[in-house]
């Protein structure tokens, strides 16, 4: 049993070793000098938005761009009046969206495509699986 134990501590030790490596390539990527300037970085692509994104969740840290201008309809970034699509992770104009939806009509045509292929299956069996999931 101490064996176990120890074995447990040293996953854990492993865990804040690579946790804290990470944290210093991340810094370097930023930076580029490897100094501290990283987390002052972290800012929202988007015009006037003063959203600090060093205490955000990962994907708007590496997207650069706030929870609330991923998900809005229109957002000016570099004076252009753009969009946060879902399937790339970048912002378009607004002209490669179709209405109200977050992915660009590239992407979703893609999506769409790929959903037809895999739907080789009769109507029936499609309908009576999506009733069994819900």
């Amino acid at each position: 049993m101490e064996h176990r134990i120890h074995a447990e501590f040293t996953d854990e030790e492993e865990e804040v070793e690579e946790a804290e490596e990470d944290r210093k390539k991340k810094k370097k990527t930023v930076s580029g000098d490897g100094g501290g300037a990283a987390a002052a970085a972290a800012r929202c692509q988007a015009e006037r938005c003063s959203a600090d994104l060093s205490e955000a969740k990962r994907y708007y840290r590496r997207h650069k761009v706030c929870e609330h201008h991923s998900k809005a309809a229109v957002v000016v970034v570099a004076g252009l009046r753009q969009r946060f699509c879902q399937q790339c992770s970048r912002f378009h104009e607004l002209l490669e969206f179709d209405e109200a939806k977050r992915s660009c009509r590239r992407r979703l045509a893609g999506h769409n495509e790929r959903r037809r292929k895999n739907s080789s299956d009769p109507q029936g069996e499609t309908q009576a699986a999506k009733g069994r999931t819900l």
